[in-house]
């Protein structure tokens, strides 16, 4: 667990076993309901509620920076805003992947040679190139048609240069170099 929730449990604890004393420790408060005692209450909101939510900001925020670094490394993650709305089960599934794909995506291969010199020859290796009018776009000068047949969403030229290099390696396995005419010669 992080030290920054363990911080806040320890906290949270100590305050609510305060509150919990005091009650016990008034005549009135040996009479109040079970309730009140096996949940009590800081500010109007019980004190488990109040762990549990910082426990989801904790982990919205870790989520949050991983899911920035795989989306820099050209994968595909959830919004901070998104995060925000899962819950803490679904969270700690999700940081899983996340993790899984940052893995991934870090020990993906460079782009090799053949497409390297095909992203020379196109853009000059610019992954915000745009050519042709703006009928080319990206790295690899993808139409938006062939980039969005090889399962690219978007504008190829704003796509991470990770995830061009990706969908190139994979039309050239698919359609081999002809789809560069020039360049793939």
């Amino acid at each position: 667990m992080p030290k920054d929730v363990i911080e806040t449990v320890k906290s949270r604890t100590t305050i609510a076993t305060a509150a919990l004393a005091g009650a016990l420790a008034s005549p009135a408060g040996a009479q109040t309901h079970a309730h009140a005692l096996l949940h009590p209450t800081i500010g109007g909101e019980t004190v488990g509620a109040q762990l549990h939510d910082a426990g989801h900001a904790v982990l919205v925020r870790r989520d949050a920076q991983l899911a920035n670094a795989v989306r820099r490394l050209g994968g595909r993650a959830p919004s901070r805003r998104a995060l925000g709305r899962i819950s803490n089960r679904a969270l700690r599934r999700l940081h899983v992947r996340l993790v899984h794909d940052k893995d991934r995506l870090k020990a993906a291969p460079a782009a090799p040679g053949t497409l390297q010199a095909i992203a020379a020859c196109e853009s000059g290796g610019n992954p915000r190139a745009i050519g042709g009018g703006g009928a080319f776009r990206g790295k690899y000068q993808f139409t938006r048609e062939t980039w969005a047949a090889i399962g690219g969403t978007g504008d190829p030229a704003a796509a991470p240069e990770a995830e061009q290099d990706r969908l190139a390696a994979k039309l050239y396995a698919t359609a081999g170099a002809g789809q560069w005419p020039v360049c793939g010669r």
